[in-house]
């Protein structure tokens, strides 16, 4: 009866987690290099997630094809919009040393990335089951890092906190309705057409991984990076297993 209000309490949940990782930043100095760890981390446990839960749950709902397809309309999507975007000059959201994140591309960067994840968590309700597990995890630790990084990128550049804390809680808010719309309007829709949207967001999903995460991660963890991307893919797997 209110799976509507949960699946919305999941994305909030998801996107909460950026407002959490800018309070932390914003009242705490964590060094980038913990900010990177997680980071790596969290990207290990989201590609396991994608790999076990999104496209292995495609495949047995509209087979191999459907899936590759869908897997690669997302990616391609979410790298030409990344292309139109970094030409707009509208990306730079986190920064990379050489100059502050602006606050318009912190958000649109944000939302980028957190409408598939966001969407992914409400169409796993659909059919009567329940939010899984592996992927909200994997959003959650996935998205707080990115909270910490951005936040700090931004009080560097003079923003003020409530300016910092309006943008992490309208996306955060964002989050939340993607993952309801992901649940009511998919939910009626046939099979074929939810695995293959949900196939497209997980390619979304691993692009920015590979776009984002893992460069961002290197970047401040250096040769770390791998063992604990490998530890976050080795700890989703147990999760996934487990659930």
């Amino acid at each position: 009866m209110f799976d509507w209000l949960a699946a919305a309490g999941a994305g909030l949940l998801a996107g909460g987690a950026l407002f959490v990782g800018a309070l932390v930043a914003w009242f705490i100095n964590v060094p980038f290099k913990y900010v990177a760890s997680v980071m790596a981390f969290g990207a290990g446990v989201l590609i396991s997630a994608l790999a076990f839960d999104l496209v292995g749950e495609a495949v047995a709902e509209v087979g191999l094809w459907p899936t590759i397809s869908g897997f690669a309309v997302g990616a391609v999507i979410y790298v030409f919009v990344n292309i139109f975007l970094d030409y707009r000059n509208a990306r730079n959201r986190r920064g990379t040393g050489e100059q502050p994140g602006t606050g318009v591309g912190i958000a649109v960067g944000a939302l980028l990335d957190g409408v598939p994840e966001s969407l992914v968590l409400g169409l796993s309700m659909v059919g009567g089951q329940g939010v899984s597990l592996p992927i909200l995890i994997a959003v959650v630790i996935s998205n707080f890092p990115e909270g910490l990084s951005s936040t700090a990128e931004l009080k560097k550049a003079g923003r003020s906190p409530r300016f910092v804390f309006i943008l992490w809680g309208g996306i955060a808010l964002a989050a939340a309705l993607s993952s309801l719309a992901g649940y009511t309007i998919l939910s009626d829709m046939p099979a074929e057409t939810t695995g293959f949207i949900t196939s497209l967001a997980a390619g979304a999903m691993l692009a920015m991984v590979a776009d984002t995460m893992i460069p961002e991660a290197f970047r401040k963890a250096h040769n770390y990076t791998g063992l604990l991307v490998t530890f976050g893919f080795l700890t989703s797997l147990v999760i996934h297993t487990i659930a």
